[in-house]
C-alpha cells in the first residue's frame, strides 16, 4: 500500500499561528526580529502565533513578503508556503552528506596531486642524471 504524503500546513492540519511560526523558524527570524520588521510589539506577534488574533490584512501582506510565502499559504496552507518539518530535515541531511563526500574526494584529490608530484620529482631526477 502507497504511503499518503500529510500535508503539515494544510488547513485542517495546522492553525494561521502555526504556518506562521513554521515560515517564520524557516527563515531563521526570532519571534523579536520578525516583530521588529513588521513594527509590531513582540506581544501583538505571539499573540498571532499562538491563534489568539490575526493580523489585519497590510500586516499580512508584509508577513507574506518577509517570510517568502504566498498570502494564502499562511491563510489556508495553499499555495507557496515551507516544505513540511521532515523534508527540511532530510534536506539537510541530503546537504550534509554531500559535504562529506566533497571533503572525502577533496583529501583523495590532494594525496593525487601529491604523489604526482613525487613522480614528476623522481622523473627529473632520473632524467637529469642520465644526461650528465
Amino acid at each position: 500500500m502507497e504511503k499518503q504524503e500529510i500535508n503539515w500546513y494544510a488547513e485542517e492540519a495546522a492553525t494561521f499561528g502555526d504556518r506562521l511560526a513554521g515560515a517564520r523558524e524557516a527563515s531563521g527570524m526570532t519571534q523579536a526580529q520578525l516583530a521588529k520588521n513588521l513594527g509590531v510589539k513582540l506581544s501583538t506577534l505571539k499573540a498571532w502565533e499562538q491563534d489568539l488574533s490575526e493580523p489585519r490584512a497590510n500586516r499580512l501582506s508584509m508577513l507574506a513578503g518577509l517570510l517568502n510565502v504566498s498570502i494564502m499559504w499562511l491563510l489556508n496552507g495553499e499555495g507557496e508556503g515551507i516544505d513540511p518539518p521532515d523534508k527540511i530535515n532530510m534536506r539537510l541531511q541530503d546537504a550534509n552528506d554531500l559535504f562529506l563526500e566533497l571533503r572525502s574526494l577533496r583529501a583523495q584529490f590532494k594525496q593525487s596531486s601529491d604523489r604526482l608530484g613525487a613522480i614528476e620529482k623522481r622523473l627529473r631526477e632520473v632524467l637529469g642524471s642520465d644526461t650528465q
